[in-house]
């Protein structure tokens, strides 16, 4: 077994220049989720100016969503070759332009696409943002410290989200225009300050077969064009199969869903291939799922339901509020200020024991309580005060958001090889943003089915081009059948940590040493740096 030393010369810069560069990494976590926050705010809006129907509008979340879960890979590999403070600034650039398109858009496919277009930043960002920290920091609490501030951009960006677009939807004109216009400019100083706080790639230069010094630094283009069009399918037909013109007996979307995961397990087969039979660097090496005994694979399987979950809360509870009980905008940011408040609390506690506290523990309190966030909107009493369900709700959604996301990121970053940090982040970061994408979409058909089926139950017609002009108690219906789907989510991410991080123990180090990365015997790790080096950032 091999170790590797974890030097410290990065903390020559002086902490202040630690600070002001984990600050520049946890904000991209800010836009990027600020962005899906404040969008979701204004989905009533959008949906009144644009005519969009309700089952349509999942996709202003969902197209940002999908487009960051597909791309994380690649861009997490081209950050890891060719330089990730490149990567930062230009994703940034690239957030900022598509951002402040959307504030312009005329239709709903429009916005879909600028939407989507915009994804792809924080697919590139955030894993150069992962890699960027996880090489600045040895492991030891200073790690821990930066990783939960990194972690801590999630709710901040719920808060930029909220407060922000709440009073600019409501009193501002153009509405729900304004958000975007100030999310592209914060974007945009972003870039600019990252490209003067991160440290210049130290890139060597490539010979013209794509190697330098016997190492191989080419793309893996063929396995990113498989998962990318698997992924792209997958969830495209997941989200369409409700509202197309035949449901799910529509030909092209049967057609999606069968060939979807044949170009899935096409990329595995191709990506060990490529690896084994061709010596070359895949775009991920399927040995990556294997790393801890597996714990690995059910880290990211408890992220996906998780975020699954957790999402489709946030996206329901924000439709019950305004559709549902006809509350403004802003008055629906004062119910979700508990949120930030708690999430800024919990990455704090990462920050300070997650070299204390067993991840298992960590993981199943977290995950139990998204589950009693759910569970709570599953059965309330709509006439009931805010004290009584939506307070508490509010509370517990964030536990199993930060204490999935915080010590998640960090055991991947413990456990990833020096030259894999930005893809290895950016595989976590996929499972996150599928998960999103994927919870909204089958919790919106289970919404959709659950007020037909009450109409039905009523001897109503439930032929409706538009489910939110169904009747109230039809509506609640689909809100409780929404909310019971993400307690189903959540509540299989939390069976599985009780079931396989018992012997994980805890992801944080009390203080910079050794790190044993995992089993690998020494004559494989070398074959891997050989064919993988690293980029420097």
């Amino acid at each position: 077994m091999k170790t590797r030393e974890v030097q410290a010369e990065k903390q020559a810069h002086g902490s202040l220049w630690a600070i002001v560069l984990t600050i520049v990494c946890t904000f991209t976590v800010i836009t990027g989720n600020g962005s899906l926050t404040m969008v979701s705010i204004a989905l009533p809006l959008m949906a009144e100016d644009l005519n969009i129907p309700q089952a349509r509008l999942q996709w202003i979340i969902s197209a940002y969503s999908l487009s960051s879960g597909c791309f994380f890979l690649l861009f997490g590999r081209i950050a890891d070759l060719y330089g990730r403070k490149r990567v930062f600034v230009v994703g940034q650039v690239w957030f900022a332009a598509f951002t402040l398109g959307g504030g312009f858009a005329r239709n709903d496919i429009v916005l879909d696409v600028l939407r989507a277009l915009a994804g792809m930043a924080p697919a590139a960002t955030i894993p150069a943002a992962l890699g960027i920290l996880a090489h600045a920091f040895p492991p030891g609490r200073a790690r821990s410290l930066a990783f939960a501030c990194f972690s801590a951009g999630a709710p901040l960006g719920g808060v930029v989200g909220w407060v922000v677009a709440a009073p600019l939807v409501q009193f501002s004109s153009p509405t729900w225009r304004t958000p975007f216009y100030l999310m592209a400019g914060l974007g945009l100083l972003l870039g600019v300050a990252a490209f003067f706080v991160i440290d210049n790639d130290n890139q060597p230069a490539l010979s013209s077969d794509g190697t330098e010094g016997g190492a191989d630094r080419s793309i893996d283009w063929v396995g990113a064009a498989l998962i990318t069009t698997g992924l792209v399918l997958l969830t495209f037909a997941l989200a369409q199969g409700e509202v197309a013109e035949q449901g799910w007996k529509t030909p092209y979307i049967i057609a999606l869903l069968v060939v979807s995961p044949f170009f899935v397990a096409a990329f595995v087969v191709w990506e060990w291939w490529y690896e084994h039979r061709q010596n070359r660097a895949p775009l991920l090496r399927v040995g990556i799922f294997t790393r801890g005994r597996g714990t690995f694979s059910v880290v990211l399987a408890i992220a996906f339901f998780e975020f699954c979950a957790f999402y489709a809360w946030i996206y329901w509870t924000t439709l019950f509020y305004q559709q549902l009980q006809g509350k403004t905008p802003m008055l629906v940011m004062v119910r979700f200020l508990p949120m930030p408040v708690v999430g800024l609390s919990l990455n704090v506690l990462v920050g300070f024991f997650a070299a204390h506290i067993p991840l298992v523990y960590l993981v199943v309190g977290g995950t139990g309580a998204t589950a009693l966030a759910c569970l709570l909107f599953a059965i309330i009493d709509e006439h009931a005060t805010y004290w009584a369900y939506n307070f508490p709700a509010a509370v517990l959604s964030v536990f199993g958001a930060d204490l999935v996301f915080a010590p998640g990121s960090i055991y991947v970053a413990k456990i990833a090889l020096p030259h894999e940090q930005s893809v290895a982040g950016g595989l976590f970061q996929t499972v996150v943003q599928l998960g999103s994408a994927f919870g909204i979409a089958i919790s919106t058909i289970v919404h959709d089915a659950g007020v037909r089926g009450e109409m039905r139950k009523q001897g109503i017609s439930d032929h409706l081009e538009d489910v939110a002009t169904a009747p109230h108690a039809a509506q609640l219906r689909g809100y409780r059948d929404g909310f019971w789907t993400s307690f189903a989510f959540v509540i299989f991410g939390m069976v599985l940590g009780a079931l396989f991080l018992r012997r994980v123990g805890v992801v944080g180090d009390k203080s910079p040493k050794k790190v044993v990365v995992d089993d690998q015997s020494e004559e494989s790790r070398g074959l891997d740096e050989k064919r993988d080096a690293p980029a420097s950032s």
